[in-house]
This record gives C-alpha cells, structure tokens and sequence, in this order.
C-alpha cells in the first residue's frame, strides 16, 4: 500500500518526490570521491537522525559498493562518537543489517528510500 501512495504521489508531484531520486543517483556515483564512502558518510548521518528505513537502505547500498566490514565499523565509530549513547544503539541497526546481508538475507526497504526513478 504504500508503496502505491508514493507512485501516487510520484504521479501528482514528480519535480518534488523525484528530486530526492535524481539527488541521490548524481550524489552516490563514484566521482573524486568514491561512492561507498559517500554512502557511508550518509549513514553515519542517519544512524545519528535515527532514520531507521535510511539505515537499511544505506547498509544495504555500502554493502553492494563493497564498503567492507571494517570501513562500516569505522563509519559507525564517527556515528558513535557524535550521536552519544542513542547513536551506539542505532549503530547496531546498521551493523545488524550488514551482518544479515552478509548471511544472504535479502533486506526489505521502505519505499522512502527504495523506489527507482521510472
């Protein structure tokens, strides 16, 4: 259902909701700045906001840049480090995903964060 509402909304607003899409696919390409790092910087963020479906998608998205473990550990110490205790419990989020996508699970997102531009 909701991802039915977002392509509603796609639908009736396309130069706001696809904003965020196109933003994400010029800032997360490999450029001076290779894109897992950029990817891992933002989930140091959203560990820090507390954006748990972000969370997801961004492990996910390092993962499948090949950000290793040791790289996420690092990029969660930073998380850590500025978001205090709460940052540590959302850390483990991260670090709890990445652990499953390496067991191969598949790691469902929420449309917020998953939906393709069309």
């Amino acid at each position: 259902m909701a991802e039915d509402l977002y392509k509603e909304l796609r639908r009736l607003t396309p130069k706001v909701t696809g904003g965020l899409v196109r933003m994400r696919e010029e800032t997360f390409r490999d450029a001076a700045v290779p894109a897992k790092y950029k990817v891992l910087a933002a989930l140091t963020v959203v560990v820090v906001e507390k954006c748990e479906p972000c969370i997801r998608a961004y492990t996910k998205m390092a993962y499948e840049k090949g950000a290793t473990e040791e790289e996420l550990l690092e990029f969660l110490n930073v998380a850590m480090t500025e978001g205090g205790c709460p940052g540590e419990q959302w850390a483990l989020k991260a670090y709890a995903v990445y652990k499953e996508l390496k067991e191969g699970k598949e790691i469902k997102e929420d449309v917020c964060c998953s939906v393709e531009e069309e």
